[in-house]
């Protein structure tokens, strides 16, 4: 068993170096001239997951404003890789989606952590990934 002290060094060592190979993750060549930022990957991944979603909607799960994602959006719905359509129940609400011409490159770029993730969790119960996303989440806050 691990004290916390030789926990936090592993951890020390750890971060920086996943956080290398995620930014060593080649860009697909088709999204590699687009000036992309990791805040775009987490609104990809709202998007390839959890479906179209409104501007409000990202707003909260990005934990920005709603101003910020509707430039963000603006931003990337310029340059194609997202669609932005009215709601055919409320006209003022847009509903963003990611463009089927960009998509596969998306899902595949996004793929990589998605099977590295997967390898990691699929061994733990249910029980031990509740506490590993509750550690993440509380160091992400304590930072």
């Amino acid at each position: 068993m691990a004290s916390v002290d030789d926990s936090i060094r592993t951890l020390l060592l750890l971060m920086p170096r996943m956080v290398g190979r995620t930014k060593r993750l080649k860009i697909p060549e088709e999204l590699a001239g687009l000036n992309l930022a990791p805040r775009h990957l987490s609104l990809f991944a709202y998007l390839l997951f959890d479906g179209p979603l409104g501007v409000n909607e990202l707003a909260e799960r990005l934990e920005v404003t709603p101003a910020t994602v509707s430039l963000m959006v603006t931003e990337l719905t310029r340059k194609g890789i997202l669609e932005r359509q009215e709601d055919p129940t409320d006209r003022r609400r847009a509903i963003i989606t990611l463009s089927d011409d960009h998509r596969p490159a998306i899902d595949a770029w996004l793929a990589r952590g998605a099977r590295a993730w997967r390898t990691a969790l699929e061994p733990l119960t249910n029980d031990e990934r509740a506490l590993f996303l509750k550690t993440l989440k509380a160091y992400e806050e304590a930072l």
